[in-house]
């Protein structure tokens, strides 16, 4: 593990880009036995999860697990990850409230067939009064530019919510509208990341990766998502967002 971070600076710069980058939040030994119980969760876990909770770049190819959701839910390793830990702790210090995780998830990009995330912002998900969330990404491996890493527009989180609409990538059904104007461009930012090394934004941040293009290197990551106390869910407004994705799936 790296030295102990200056929380204070952490969150001068998280209040001002929209999110840090903390490399080697996990020391070697950690990822060893993160990605052990990674192995170990898949085949012992995976049978039991709901099917809304799982999904397959290709569903014909086991290979392709693409996502994971809620494996605080399955299994006391990765609740003990999220819960009381040090991820905790930064959401914390970040969103000046204490906390609730609301998810661990697992992320993958396979090899060639590896889509792109479209650019979104997590909040529009999440559809909170305030938006006080914070979204944390782990890199799992080695990840570059050519297997998808993490791309950030800075400061894009203190000017509102984009308009979204729907998308084809599969756990990822909105995406800006309007993205890429000569601001974003200007603004973004990729990180590379090598195993350990740890992300986080805000609800509001904009954010993207490009697709795997890759032969043989996959692009796996662990996601953890945290709501301050102060957030309350739009009840109303989720209830319309998801009579609006039944309607476009019967479209299709």
């Amino acid at each position: 593990m790296s030295s102990k971070p200056d929380f204070q600076v952490l969150k001068t710069s998280f209040d001002r880009d929209g999110f840090i980058s903390l490399p080697g939040f996990l020391s070697e030994t950690e990822m060893q036995e993160l990605n052990t119980n990674i192995d170990r969760f898949i085949p012992e876990k995976l049978p039991q999860m709901s099917t809304g909770h799982y999904f397959y770049e290709d569903k014909n190819d086991k290979t392709t697990l693409k996502q994971m959701q809620d494996l605080e839910k399955y299994d006391p390793y990765f609740k003990s990850l999220a819960i009381n830990s040090r991820f905790e702790s930064i959401a914390r210090v970040l969103l000046d409230e204490d906390v609730v995780c609301k998810t661990v998830e697992y992320f993958n990009k396979p090899p060639k067939i590896g889509k792109a995330t479209p650019p979104h912002q997590d909040g529009y998900y999440f559809m909170l009064k305030p938006q006080q969330a914070v979204t944390m990404w782990l890199a799992l491996e080695i990840v570059t530019e050519e297997t998808g890493c993490v791309k950030y527009i800075r400061g894009s989180h203190l000017k509102g919510m984009r308009p979204h609409g729907r998308t084809s990538t599969l756990g990822f059904s909105q995406g800006i509208v309007d993205f890429g104007t000569e601001e974003d461009v200007k603004a973004e930012i990729a990180f590379p990341a090598n195993p350990g090394d740890l992300l986080v934004h805000h609800s509001l941040t904009i954010h993207r990766a490009g697709a795997n293009t890759t032969a043989d290197r996959s692009r796996k990551a662990i996601g953890l998502i945290y709501w301050g106390e102060s957030a309350k869910e739009d009840k109303e407004a989720k209830e319309k967002y998801m009579q609006q994705l039944d309607k476009e799936r019967e479209k299709e």
